[in-house]
């Protein structure tokens, strides 16, 4: 780890504190007319994905923690395990579903993922945008029914559940956007 002060702090930047390890979010360095000047800032903890908001002095100096990313490829579950090789080494790597979070509702076998790894602990994932998904189970389309915007619930392949046009059938493949679950396009 590398100390550093509280002038240096950038967005993004990944910091461990006496809670656990927190990215930045927004900082603000604030001189009022009288006093000392400090530094607000928002933290996202890495692990949680809780916000917090919190004041240092300018100057003071912050634990960096160093965010290894490496490029991972999906190759199969293995009970509640989730197996992944890295492209560069080979080696094989057994994630829990609990450090993947909500992530593992948009990867497919064989899909790359870049996995945000501090020491031998996962923190996060960086997906693309927008992945594309199979649908595995929706009702039917009714003919004529062609109502502007309508939707219909439909289940892709990863088990997630995108709420798709009334056109679309099982077997189609659609994009989905990985920020916000929803329904993009046809894929």
């Amino acid at each position: 780890m590398v100390a550093i002060t509280t002038n240096d702090l950038k967005t993004g930047m990944t910091l461990e504190l006496g809670e656990g390890l927190f990215s930045v979010v927004e900082f603000q360095h604030v001189k009022p007319g009288k006093g000392h000047a400090f530094v607000r800032t928002t933290l996202r903890n890495a692990r949680t994905g809780a916000v917090l908001e919190r004041t240092f002095r300018a100057g003071e100096k912050v634990e960096r923690a160093m965010i290894d990313k490496r490029s991972m490829q999906y190759l199969y579950r293995d009970g509640d395990a989730w197996v992944f090789m890295d492209g560069e080494t080979y080696e094989q790597l057994y994630v829990e579903e609990a450090a993947l979070g909500d992530t593992g509702k948009y990867i497919v076998e064989g899909d790359s993922v870049i996995l945000q790894m501090y020491r031998s602990e996962i923190v996060g994932t960086d997906l693309p945008a927008a992945v594309t998904l199979a649908i595995t189970e929706t009702e039917p389309g009714i003919q004529g029914d062609r109502v502007s915007g309508a939707t219909k619930p439909a289940v892709t392949e990863t088990g997630l559940v995108v709420s798709v046009p009334l056109f679309i059938e099982p077997g189609e493949r659609i994009k989905v956007d990985t920020r916000s679950g929803q329904y993009i396009a046809r894929g």
